[in-house]
């Protein structure tokens, strides 16, 4: 009996199964169209490539006071780097110091110079000088020879209401040591008074000086500027010359230039080297004021090529 029922059950499962089929009209079955977003990830990237550093030397302020000291112990140990006008203005004491800067959160070089009694270390009295520089004393990387690819890196800040000469006013200089053409710098960063005042990247082949480029000083004033500067020490055909300038605040470039066929290079030098401070002609003497330029986190990094 139970085998019977089951059957009937099936049965008229099946009818009713048949009698839908039937009744159904045959359409056309459409599947509606959608967007479908694959989301495709980026291929990574490649990283930047870097140079490999063969040497690096940092300065940098620790506020301690032995300011001309720390300067040597870096640049020149047991000799002496630091070219000031202390001798012609004993009274006012070193004219390098340092100092907490708030915009930094660290401390800083600060380089005085007044417009009286300042002059150029009681040698010249047309001109004043407070700078520091490299030279034979110095370690070998912080010497540039052929063939070496240097960067010169550091951050400077003169005042709101900085005054220029209408002569020169220096803040960084690279010059060669020994050969015909040791006392014309190679390349200068100068300010220049005018309408408006400008700062001027200076450049010097041989022994006679021309301007390749210029800019307002303007955006400079008030604010810490960073500076990178790269060479590539050599004659035309393998001298190069890279410099930027940014507000180190927001980071916004101020002044740039590039150059890949350039003499970087003296008549017969031992070697090249860095200046940085504040060297200014008195031609024009009324023009200037007392100055204070701060500078930080110099760094001197030989890299191979």
């Amino acid at each position: 009996m139970r085998f019977l029922i089951n059957s009937r059950i099936i049965l008229l499962n099946i009818t009713v199964l048949f009698l839908l089929l039937a009744c159904q009209k045959a359409e056309e079955i459409v599947i509606p169209e959608t967007e479908i977003e694959i989301e495709i990830e980026p291929e990574p990237e490649p990283e930047p490539e870097t140079d490999t550093i063969l040497s690096e030397i940092k300065l940098k302020a620790t506020g301690e006071g032995n300011t001309y000291e720390l300067i040597n112990s870096v640049f020149a140990p047991g000799y002496n780097v630091v070219e000031t006008p202390d001798c012609s203005h004993e009274s006012f004491g070193r004219h390098i110091d340092e100092v907490f800067d708030a915009d930094l959160n660290k401390n800083v070089f600060r380089f005085y110079i007044h417009t009286t009694p300042d002059n150029d270390r009681c040698i010249k009295f047309d001109r004043q000088r407070n700078e520091i520089k490299t030279y034979d004393k110095s370690p070998d990387e912080l010497k540039g020879v052929k063939n070496e690819k240097v960067v010169y890196s550091w951050k400077f800040k003169i005042g709101s209401n900085f005054k220029s000469s209408s002569s020169f006013t220096h803040i960084h200089q690279i010059k060669a040591v020994g050969g015909s053409e040791d006392s014309m710098p190679l390349i200068t960063l100068t300010t220049r008074k005018g309408s408006p005042d400008n700062l001027e990247l200076r450049y010097a082949e041989t022994d006679s000086q021309i301007t390749l480029k210029k800019t307002d000083l303007s955006p400079f004033k008030g604010q810490w500027v960073e500076v990178v500067e790269t060479v590539i020490y050599g004659e035309k055909d393998t001298g190069t010359y890279k410099i930027e300038l940014k507000d180190f605040k927001t980071s916004t470039l101020l002044f740039d230039y590039s150059n890949d066929n350039i003499r970087m290079w003296k008549t017969n030098a031992d070697f090249m080297r860095p200046k940085w401070g504040i060297y200014r002609s008195l031609n024009d003497s009324s023009s200037l004021q007392d100055e204070q330029v701060l500078f930080a986190d110099f760094n001197v990094k030989e890299l191979k090529i």
